[in-house]
Order: C-alpha cells, then structure tokens, then sequence
C-alpha cells in the first residue's frame, strides 16, 4: 500500500444502505435533518479555517510533551480539540501527503468524528479521545516505535485512537446485557462496545469517502486493522493482552521488522493510552478520575431507578472516588505500565510509573483523611447523643448538688 508509483484504484460505491447501517445514531440523525432540508447546527464551514491560534498553536508545538493539558487545548479550541489535534498530527506525520488525502475529506471525517462522541458524557467523549490520540503520540515517538512503525502503522495507530470509543453510550458493556440492549444482541455479548466503535468508525471512513481512492484490497484490509486495534481496548480481554505481553518480553523474541509483532505493540500502545490518565501529572488525573468515576454513578443511579442490580463500582453509596482510582490502579493500570517499562526503558516510562506512584499515595492520603474526618464526626455524634440521653435520664424534680 506504501509503494509509489502505481496509482490507487477507486474503491467504487458503497451503497446508502450499507452506510446506514454502519452509521451512529447521533450520524443517522444527522444525515436525516440534511435530507429533509433542515440546517445542521454545526456546519462545517468554520471548522475548515484555521480557528486555533495564539496559545493554542504553541501548545500544539509540544503536543509530544507529557504534561499536555487537553482541557486547555479544548477550551482554545471552542470544544475542537480532537479535529484540531488529528489533523495537526496527520499533517506533521507527512500522512496526507503519502496517502493523497484531500485535506477537505480528513476535515470533515475527523468533524464527524468529533459530533458522533456524545459531548454529555462526562468521560467518554471527544476530549477523552483527543487525551488518548496525544498519548498514544507520545508512545509513537519512543525510540523503539519510531525507528520501526511504517507510515501505515503511523495512520491506523492516530486512527484508532481518535476513534477507539466513538459513539460510547456512557454505559458499559454488562449494563448493555442485563437490559437487553440491540448493540449487545447485535455482537452477541462479546466486546459489544468495541465492536460498536470499530463499525462505527468504518462507517464514517466510508461515508466521508477518505480511502476511497485506495485499492479495495487494501482500504478493506486497513478496516479490519483498525478493527484489531479497537477491539484490543475491551478491558476484559486485559490479561489476554497482559499475559501474552510480558511472555514475549520473558522470552525477549519481540522483532519490530515483523509486521504482526509491530501490530501488537500497537494494540499495547493504545491500550496504554486508553488508560493512562493515572499517569499523568496529578491536576490532570485527578480531573479525569473524577469526571470517570462521574460517569460510573450516574450509570449506577440508572440501574438503582429502574430496580436493577447495581454495579458494584457504579455505587455511589458504597464508594468513593478514592477506592476505585486506588483499585484500578493497583490491578489494572500498574501491572500494564510496569511491562510497558520493562518494553520502553525511557524517560517517559520513569516519569509515567513516578506519576503513577505519587498520584496512588495521594488517592490512599485523601481516603485516609475523609475515613479519620468520618470516624470522628461519628464519634461526636455517639458522644452527643449519650449526653443528651444522660440529661433525660434525670428524675422529674430531682436536682444536682
């Protein structure tokens, strides 16, 4: 796909039906207001124009910097960090060049993307993926991908980043099952959400028409890559990943030349980058784990509504902010980092596990703290409450001396 000199091959039409069926709610919705004629609320046409300037491209001049603040970038942006970033990436990559993309195609592809994340999720939305696509950027410049992945393997790891949650419905995949969702029937209870996000994907890729002018073969084969990347996300296939990572660094037989062993660095790298907020400096991860564990309660407050069993870390009545970020870290993110760094013995690792560290024992500090507030707030209280029932327990007439 990367030779030059042959001439790629149109990729013929792809029918209306088909697309629909591969289209977002949120997307079908819109396609429907323009077919009946009504204006879209976000029209494109601001978007094609250089609307970041000023402090936001200079954050964008060290977009590989690891303390990068998305929340800024998003507000310099007017709510466009992810068009804005992707594009940037793509274009300082040399992608758009080496792939022929038109530029007015990949802006209105990577807009679609951006409308079809659900803005009102707390976490799960177009910031989330502009946070994980800068990640995994910065996974893309350590020495041992840089001087390895190929400008395909460059594309569909940015790809996959920017799209590796889109359309997420702000619930997970056991909610979608106990309630007899469509999207879990559809991929028969297995990686509903990921397999909704890689189709979803597909069908903005198709839609906007941005690989069309690539051979059939490779457009088809480039999708189901992109697919492999998606799906390599759904945490409960996490030890899977896991264990066959740190058996390949035992046995030190990782050959970057190998396009499968390439492949699945890239899965691990964006694994990585979908979870590595615990690693980032402690003002930015806080913010996120308050924004996830946001999102955990009001999916918790749902099922609580409709007399469903709670999810336990969706309970807000038995958790806390502290407790999950502690138990995630401890059995998700840490033994992930820590056979990332074993991999990439870098700056970035160190500075990723110190971050990780500190921001453990500041989760522990604050529980302990609210646990010693509570334990003596009781205490007064049962205190209070065993005077006052001394004071009643008086005789009526009697007096002290």
């Amino acid at each position: 796909m990367e030779k030059k000199g042959a001439r790629p091959q149109s990729a013929g039409p792809v029918s209306a039906r088909n697309v629909r069926r591969l289209l977002s709610f949120q997307r079908y919705l819109h396609s429907s207001r323009f077919i009946r004629g009504i204006p879209a609320s976000n029209p494109l046409g601001y978007l094609l124009d250089d609307d970041y300037t000023g402090q936001a491209k200079l954050m964008l001049e060290k977009v590989g910097n690891w303390n990068f603040d998305m929340f800024l970038f998003d507000r310099l942006t007017n709510g466009n960090s992810l068009v804005n970033l992707t594009f940037h990436l793509f274009n300082s990559y040399g992608l758009i060049e080496l792939f022929q993309l038109d530029m007015v195609k990949l802006r209105r592809f990577l807009v679609m993307i951006q409308e079809d994340y659900r803005s009102q999720n707390p976490y799960h939305n177009a910031v989330h993926a502009a946070d994980v696509t800068q990640a995994m950027y910065c996974y893309l410049q350590e020495p041992k991908l840089a001087e390895t992945m190929t400008s395909c393997d460059l594309l569909l790891g940015l790809l996959a980043a920017a799209t590796h949650d889109l359309d997420h419905p702000g619930v997970n995949q056991p909610f979608l099952i106990k309630t007899n969702h469509y999207l879990a029937a559809l991929y028969k209870n297995s990686s509903v959400l990921e397999n909704h996000h890689w189709k979803s994907a597909v069908g903005l890729l198709r839609e906007s028409a941005l690989l069309s002018h690539l051979p059939t073969e490779d457009r088809l084969n480039m999708e189901e890559r992109l697919g492999s990347l998606i799906l390599a996300t759904d945490i409960s296939r996490q030890n899977n990943y896991l264990s066959e990572f740190r058996a390949h660094l035992d046995k030190r037989d990782l050959c970057l030349t190998n396009g499968g062993h390439r492949h699945f660095i890239l899965q691990i790298a964006l694994k990585c980058a979908d979870i590595c907020n615990p690693c980032r400096p402690w003002k930015l991860s806080k913010l996120w784990s308050e924004k996830v564990t946001e999102e955990f309660f009001h999916q918790g407050d749902i099922e609580r509504k409709h007399h469903l069993e709670v999810t336990p870390f969706c309970d807000r009545q038995s958790n806390s902010v502290a407790n999950i970020q502690i138990g995630f870290m401890t059995y998700v993110v840490e033994p992930l980092f820590v056979e990332w760094s074993r991999f990439s013995d870098t700056r970035l690792s160190q500075t990723m596990m110190g971050h990780l560290s500190l921001n453990k024992q500041g989760w522990k500090e604050g529980r302990d703290k609210q646990e010693a507030s509570t334990s003596r707030a009781s205490e007064e209280q049962r205190t209070s409450a065993a005077k006052d029932s001394n004071s009643k327990e008086l005789p009526q007439g009697s007096k002290r001396s």
